[in-house]
């Protein structure tokens, strides 16, 4: 399964959109990291346990969102994009979706 952020895959042509294809998943933080990141709030730098929490969260969304693509019998996923945002106090969804296509 190929995903592109473009219109096309390079070098291949596609012969049908079958649909929007999208996963998502909510994930949210807990009283450990937010004890360790406040700390490193205070103290300046990444706040390495959040950016590992909303990768995984991605990483969950894209794989979702191929599930989703290979249920259409899809070979590719075109336009694909991520968005964020926070769902409830302490919590953000991550979702992917894109243009499923059959290729020639």
């Amino acid at each position: 399964m190929e995903f592109t952020t473009t219109e096309t895959v390079p070098g291949r042509e596609i012969d049908e959109s079958l649909g929007i294809a999208r996963g998502n998943t909510v994930k949210a933080r807990n009283v450990g990291r937010d004890i360790t990141q406040s700390i490193r709030n205070i103290t300046g730098g990444e706040l390495k346990a959040y950016s590992e929490l909303l990768t995984d969260a991605r990483d969950e969304a894209l794989e979702r969102m191929k599930a989703d693509a290979e249920s259409m019998d899809a070979d590719a996923v075109v336009n694909v994009r991520l968005e964020s945002s926070e769902i409830a106090n302490g919590g953000s969804e991550v979702i992917a979706y894109g243009t499923a296509v059959s290729l020639k």
